[in-house]
C-alpha cells in the first residue's frame, strides 16, 4: 500500500508522571488527545486510530467521532501498544502505520504525510522518522535533545544523546561548549514521529532490547541493532514542541485560544 492508504495510531495511556492526566486536559474545550486526532486527520491518512488502556479517553475520543481501539494496560511500550492495535485492526504486512503521540496537539500534519510517503517510496526500510538541523550548541550539546547520524542513502547510522558528529578539529578535548557549531557540520534533531510497516510493527516487540538502547533509552536503536533500516525525512520547518509539563500545557492553550 502506498503512502496515500496509511494510518495513524495515537497511544494514549492516562498515567504520566510529570503531568498526570494530561490525555484529558481541555485545549480550547476538546480534550487534548482528541486535538492529536484532529491534526492527523488533516494529513491524509486514510483511519487515525486511539489505541488506550483507559475507558475514560476511548469515550472522550469516540464522543469526538475518533475511533477507537482498547489495548492491554500491561504494554512496556508504546510501540508495543500500536502492535496490538494493528493487531486489532487486522492491517495487511504492508500498510503503513504512523505513530503519532498523544501530546502533540500542535503536529503539523505535513509531518505525518511526510515520513508516510518517505517509507512508502523507501521499500528497503522498516521504519521512517524525522529529523531536523540543529545549529545551536546549545541544543546540539544537550542529552536532552537526541541527535541522529546518517548514511549517504538517508539511512539512520545511529541515535544518541551524545552530541554526534563530534567535531574534532573544531571542539577539541570538549572541555568548553563552542560559542558556535562549525561550518558544514551535519548535525540533526531527531523528531520523535516514526512510521512502520504493519509486518515490521507486528515484530519489533519479539525484538530483544540491545546494549545500546539500554545505554542511552533510546527505543528506536532496537530496530537498528537488529539489522532493520530506519529511513530520515529531513524537516526544515519549525519544530513545535509536546505538551511534558503544566507550563507546555499552558503555552499550547494559549496558543490555541489565538487561534
Amino acid at each position: 500500500m502506498g503512502a496515500a492508504g496509511f494510518i495513524v495510531l495515537v497511544p494514549a495511556r492516562r498515567n504520566s508522571s510529570r503531568l498526570p492526566g494530561k490525555m484529558l486536559a481541555d485545549i480550547g474545550g476538546r480534550p487534548m488527545v482528541v486535538r492529536v486526532a484532529e491534526r492527523a486527520r488533516l494529513s491524509g491518512a486514510r483511519l487515525v486510530v486511539v489505541a488506550t488502556d483507559d475507558r475514560e479517553i476511548a469515550q472522550a475520543v469516540q464522543s469526538a467521532g475518533i475511533e477507537c481501539r482498547m489495548t492491554s494496560p500491561d504494554h512496556p511500550t508504546g510501540t508495543d501498544r500500536l502492535a496490538e492495535a494493528a493487531r486489532l485492526l487486522e492491517l495487511g504486512p504492508e500498510d503503513i502505520v504512523v505513530n503519532v503521540q498523544g501530546d502533540e496537539p500542535l503536529i503539523d500534519p505535513g509531518l505525518v504525510s511526510g515520513v508516510a510517503g518517505l517509507l512508502a517510496a523507501r521499500p528497503e526500510a522498516a521504519m521512517a522518522t524525522a529529523a531536523h538541523p540543529i545549529d545551536s550548541p546549545a541544543l546540539f550539546f544537550d542529552p536532552n535533545v537526541v541527535k541522529v547520524v546518517c548514511d549517504e542513502a538517508g539511512f539512520a547510522s545511529y541515535f544518541s544523546r551524545a552530541p554526534i558528529p563530534w567535531a574534532r578539529d573544531a571542539f577539541g578535548n570538549g572541555l568548553a561548549q563552542p560559542d558556535a557549531l562549525p561550518e558544514g557540520l551535519p548535525a540533526f534533531r531527531h523528531i520523535g514521529i516514526y512510521a512502520y510497516r504493519a509486518r515490521f510493527l507486528e515484530r519489533y516487540p519479539s525484538l530483544a532490547p540491545t546494549a545500546a538502547e539500554r545505554a542511552e533509552a533510546l527505543e528506536q536503536l532496537r530496530a537498528i541493532g537488529h539489522g532493520h533500516r530506519i529511513a530520515v525525512l529531513r524537516w526544515e520547518k519549525p519544530v513545535v514542541s509536546g505538551v511534558d509539563t503544566a507550563a507546555d500545557l499552558e503555552r499550547v492553550r494559549g496558543l490555541f485560544a489565538r487561534g
